[in-house]
């Protein structure tokens, strides 16, 4: 089992940034990605950005979020961030990050793929007034 916990969320005016953070615990050695998902109100989740949990820490974003979302890992801790810069409305939604068991994508595109998740966190609420 692996635990995932979200944190970072809040409210910031359009133009801001946030830095979401997902803390992972237990068996993180069947990692092999971690992805950024969100959910607005009356919509399906979404992909958002995800890394490779490895040395390699390849990346892959949404083309939404391309250029404006940063995704890293600190190699000296179990937590994945999102730098999220340039936030406008439209990015309002709850943040999910989530992991996969024993699963590495072939390409770092097949990583949007939800199914693919295992574990999943609680989320955390970003809000973006305009």
């Amino acid at each position: 089992q692996v635990q995932l916990v979200e944190s970072g969320g809040g409210l910031v005016q359009a133009g801001g940034s946030l830095r979401l953070s997902c803390a992972a615990s237990g068996r993180t050695s069947t990692t092999y990605v971690v992805g950024w998902f969100r959910q607005a109100p009356g919509k399906e989740r979404e992909f958002v950005a995800a890394i490779s949990w490895w040395s390699t820490y390849n990346t892959y974003y949404a083309d939404s979020v391309k250029g404006r979302f940063t995704i890293s890992r600190a190699s000296t801790k179990n937590t994945v961030y999102l730098q999220m810069n340039s936030l406008g409305p439209e990015d309002t939604a709850v943040y999910y990050c989530a992991s996969s068991r024993y699963w590495h994508p072939t390409t770092m595109e097949e990583s949007a793929r939800t199914a693919e998740y295992t574990y999943w966190g609680q989320g955390t609420q970003v809000t973006v007034s305009s």
